[in-house]
Formats: C-alpha cells, structure tokens, sequence
C-alpha cells in the first residue's frame, strides 16, 4: 500500500470483511468482484450487517461471510455501501505451536498464524467502554502510517508498544489476540499474513534464571527471523509483565539470583531492539499497574485501561449470550431482545416488546462488578444449576439467570470476607 493509499485509508470508516472458506480455490479478485456485486446491489445497510447465505453461486461456494464490521451501535443514519473497504481473509486452522530452539523446545513461547481460527470471533463477543477498540486499532494504522512516510524516529518518538492494564478477567490477554487477528484481517492488502507470539513471562523467569540472557536472545532471534519476512505483520505479546519488574527488584534486593536482572534486561534490550522495524507491534498486559517497571513503562505508546464492564456493556454481553442461545434452540422459542440503543430511543419504556430487554437490563445492573469472564460464564452456569432441562422459555431462562447472579455475588462476597 503506498501513501496515497493509505490516505485513502484514513478517510474510509466503512469496512467490510469477507471470510472465505478454507477449501476454496477462488482468485482474490473474482471474490473481490462478486463481492462489490452484492454491495451495489445492496446499497446501504443500517449499522453493522452480516450475510452468510448468498444468490450468487459463486460466493455460495467460496465465503463464508460478508459482513459490515466495526460501526458505532449509536449511528443513526444508513452506510453508504460505495464508499467502503473490503478485506478478504482465510482463517487459519492450525493451532499454536512452540518455537524451538537449536537444541531445545522453548514451552514460553506460543507462535500462532495468523488469521486464526482460534481467534476468530473474539473481537466481536468484547465488549468495553465506547471507543476502547477503535484506539487501539487507530494507533496501529497511524504506527504503519508514519513508518511509510518515512517520519524519523529521533525527533518524533514512537515505539510500536501498547500496554492494556487493568484487574484480571477484564479480557485484555483477549483483546491482544482480537486486536492481532483484526489487524492481519484490515491489513491483508499490505501484508500477505500475520504471526502472533505469546511470551508467558512466568515461564521466562521459573526456568531461565541459571541460563542468564541467552535463552533469551536465542528466542528474540528467532522472532527477528519472522520480522525479516516483510510479507509478515508481527505481533509479540507479553503478557502479565509486571513480572519483568517483580524479577527485576527481587535480584536488586538481594532475594533472587543476580541472573534475574541480566534475563530483565535482556529482554528489554531485545524489545528496543526489534521495533525499529515497521512491521511489528509489541503488545503487553498488566494486572497490577504500579508493580511495572518505570523504564518499562515508559516505552509504551499507549497505556489502556481496561476495567470492568459498565451496566451497559454487561447488558451487551447478555444480549449476545442469550442469541446464541436462541441460535442454538436452549431457549426456544426465539424471541426479540432490543439493542441498549433502541432501550435508550425508546426511553426505557415498559410494553409487551420491550418487556425481556428490560427484565435482561435489571440484571445487568446487578451484575455491575463481576469480571467479564465471570458474566460469559453466566449463562451456562444458569443452566447448569437453575434449569437442567434441554430447552427452556426465554422468561423462565431470565427469572433463572437473575437467581444466578445472587449466587455469584454471593460467592464473591464470601471470598473476600474469607480473605
């Protein structure tokens, strides 16, 4: 992509993806081609849209999905379907494998192709304050943006590092992974595929400190050798780096080996290294923000919390729990259940149709304070334990999940107080 490009890039909101069948053996551009059909013939479309069944025979054979992605829930006006980008992707069915090493398997580091069907929907099913995941991919796009015009890096500073911080269960090793696949998704026409590797820092600091720097350096190598590939977009995440600092202060106090210091500042010597390249993003997770390093904190573009749900986000992720539960005949029959946007145009008033959507709203005010993998967890434990049969009504399964959830809260009130 050259610069005027991705100036066009900037200017374009409207994003369509186009996910096309592992098997298929299509060319990219008889896809693209169809695809642009079926927009024209559609025109526009309200908020964010998906088509999974086509007339044409050709995309009945080859994709899966076109789908309209990333709009604001709150627009109001129809998307001009001329005016939009479209990327055409295939996941990847291979899961993670390891980087190996010269003489040995290196279990702290995971290495995915990316995009990967293990990652593939994540995006979609996080849900967080407005804007949260459009920063995110903002930064990447301007990160890509300065590199192609060449900006030099000495008198305006950037270091292609994000840091997500927050309480555990709020989904940001998540979001990494969703932010990675959105990315090699959005960027296909520029890089021919993405590469994702997870480093545990845990598993860096238990069995490296006798091996001081070089397993270390062995391991950056072989990520360098994935940069060198400039087809490749690259992301490394490392997650729970507070780690590097725990280490860091234990071997300047005296407590752990003087090694620990030197695998620390090995790695951080490393991460400096390899982003000067443009085609790399280093992304980072913390669940204890004031633990991390200055130095290291310092080298973040981006440091973004990511807390807790608020009643509205929790009311989405409910929303979209119990579709798939429709979807999947549990609850059965289907019924209708309004957007937080429609609750809100309509005033929160209570009829016939808004009747669920406000009783699901009641629940999720309640529910304020528990992690997001706690709310996902929510419906299936509502069935395990409130209904035990195959299928059930959406009024039952309602009046189910509202006891749920005082049992949660419960539960989470008696740990702490057994603190």
């Amino acid at each position: 992509m050259d610069g005027d490009e991705m100036d066009v890039a900037f200017k374009q909101s409207i994003n369509v993806e186009v996910h096309v069948k592992s098997q298929s053996t299509a060319k990219l551009s008889e896809v693209k081609l169809r695809v642009q059909t079926l927009l024209d013939r559609h025109r526009t479309v309200f908020g964010n849209y998906r088509w999974t069944e086509f007339d044409d025979e050709f995309l009945s054979r080859h994709v899966e999905s076109v789908s309209v992605v990333d709009l604001d829930e709150m627009m109001e006006q129809p998307v001009d379907l001329n005016n939009c980008t479209v990327s055409i992707f295939t996941l990847n069915e291979d899961g993670p494998s390891m980087l190996s090493l010269e003489e040995e398997e290196l279990s702290a580091a995971n290495h995915w192709l990316l995009p990967s069907a293990e990652f593939h929907g994540i995006w979609e099913s996080l849900v967080y304050e407005t804007g949260v995941k459009t920063k995110l991919l903002d930064y990447v796009t301007t990160t890509i943006y300065f590199s192609d015009k060449n900006v030099d890096s000495n008198l305006i500073s950037w270091n292609r590092v994000v840091l997500l911080h927050g309480p555990p269960g709020t989904g940001k090793t998540s979001l990494c992974k969703a932010l990675a696949q959105k990315l090699s998704i959005r960027l296909s026409d520029r890089y021919s595929y993405g590469q994702f590797i997870e480093i545990n820092s845990h598993s860096l600091f238990s069995k490296w400190f006798s091996e001081s720097g070089k397993l270390v350096t062995k391991m950056f190598q072989k990520i360098q050798e994935l940069i060198d590939d400039k087809e490749a977009l690259v992301f490394v995440l490392i997650d729970e780096v507070e780690s590097l600092t725990a280490a860091r202060n234990a071997s300047q106090a005296g407590t752990e080996p003087s090694d620990a210091i030197r695998v620390v500042n090995s790695v951080l010597t490393q991460l400096d290294q390899i982003k000067r390249h443009s085609n790399v993003v280093i992304l980072t997770t913390s669940n204890v923000t004031e633990k991390i390093d200055l130095a290291f904190v310092d080298r973040a573009d981006i440091k973004q919390y990511i807390g807790p749900p608020s009643e509205k986000g929790i009311y989405n992720i409910f929303v979209s729990c119990l579709e798939e539960l429709m979807k999947c005949q549990i609850i059965s029959p289907r019924q209708p259940l309004f957007t937080m946007y429609e609750l809100e145009t309509m005033c929160f008033t209570s009829s016939e149709v808004s009747e669920h959507s406000l009783w699901l709203m009641d629940i999720a005010k309640k529910s304020k304070g528990l992690s997001g993998r706690a709310l996902r967890k929510l419906p299936f434990l509502t069935h395990a334990l409130f209904v035990k049969t195959p299928t059930v009504t959406l009024e039952t399964f309602l009046d189910a999940m509202s006891h749920a959830v005082d049992k949660q809260r419960e539960e989470k009130s008696n740990l702490i107080n057994n603190v």
